[in-house]
């Protein structure tokens, strides 16, 4: 039996601790948005869950926040409605900065974090090199929404595409 006092489920709720308390909410979040449906493998949710708050899940899905929260709420039954904050996920608008001629590093971190992997070390060292005026292009399965808010505190500014549905495209660029 869950003992469902063990775990709030608010915007800063950790994916994996999330469904480490309520399992089956996996298929309520995959049904939420198409942008969940790798949550179906076991090594990607694994690695997204450990670093991801709910509130990034829902900038992933690009959905508002409180209502991701209160579909999750009703679904593990905690009758509890969430009023916070709606707004939605990232700007996908393309900046003026942006563009594929200043590219002068790329990462696809697809392998890396299918193998259970994260790319961060790597792509950290890569940004510190960064030249002022040039841009860093990470290749990513999924939105990486805990990443790209680390980075956009480290004064980087972030752009990012879904180039298609399995392919999700950013760009980092240092002025």
């Amino acid at each position: 039996m869950i003992d469902y006092e063990k775990i709030a489920i608010s915007p800063e709720t950790k994916l994996g601790k999330l469904l480490e308390n309520f399992p089956q909410l996996k298929d309520e979040l995959i049904s939420i948005s198409p942008a969940y449906a790798k949550l179906k493998n076991p090594v990607l949710r694994k690695t997204i869950g450990k670093v991801a708050t709910l509130r990034q899940v829902a900038e992933v899905g690009n959905i508002p926040v409180a209502e991701l929260i209160n579909r999750l709420r009703k679904k593990a039954g905690i009758g509890e409605e969430y009023s916070g904050k709606s707004g939605k996920g990232a700007e996908f608008e393309k900046p003026k900065w942006f563009n594929l001629e200043e590219i002068s590093k790329r990462l696809d971190a697809r392998p890396i974090i299918e193998a259970g992997g994260h790319p961060l070390e790597q792509m950290m060292k890569e940004l510190k090199n960064l030249e002022p005026g040039k841009i860093y292009e990470l290749t990513t399965p999924f939105f990486p929404a805990p990443l790209i808010d680390m980075v956009k505190s480290k004064g980087y500014q972030v752009w990012t595409e879904q180039a298609d549905e399995q392919v999700i495209k950013n760009y980092f660029y240092k002025s």
